[in-house]
């Protein structure tokens, strides 16, 4: 992907459902979540070990089913296994009308994932960081 394509997503990104942020401040999920809402995003935390908990101000929800309709949530930033992404995106398009952008963290790699996500109209970054990404293309 292009530092331009990045770009273009990381500005038009307004609220971003964190799946697999952890409470623990030493997980770089917690990093990454914590970064992005300093940056300005809302940040909606995804665990099911933590459902129903406020992590950073917000809700924890245990799926991505269960983000109320009213939050237009438009990225889904994954930090799961690769084999867990085709579910989490089948998931993402059936109950996220918002969504534009399917991000996959560092490590996470799914073709298959990758594909619907993409077959749904949505662009997908692959094996990258919005961490690392934001200060490089935003500025």
């Amino acid at each position: 992907m292009q530092d331009q394509e990045i770009r273009e997503i990381l500005s038009d990104t307004k609220v971003i459902a964190v799946v697999g942020v952890s409470a623990n401040a030493a997980r770089p999920s917690h990093h990454v979540a914590e970064f992005l809402k300093a940056k300005g995003y809302r940040m909606i935390p995804v665990n099911p070990g933590l459902a129903g908990q406020e992590l950073m101000g917000e809700r924890v929800y245990a799926s991505l089913a269960e983000i109320p309709a009213e939050i237009a949530v438009d990225m889904v930033d994954i930090f799961r296994a690769s084999e867990a992404v085709p579910g989490i995106v089948a998931e993402a398009v059936a109950h996220l009308p918002a969504l534009r952008t399917i991000w996959m963290q560092l490590g996470v790699i799914s073709p298959e994932g990758a594909e619907a996500a993409r077959a749904a109209g949505l662009r997908v970054v692959m094996d990258r960081c919005p961490k690392i990404d934001y200060p490089r293309v935003m500025g």
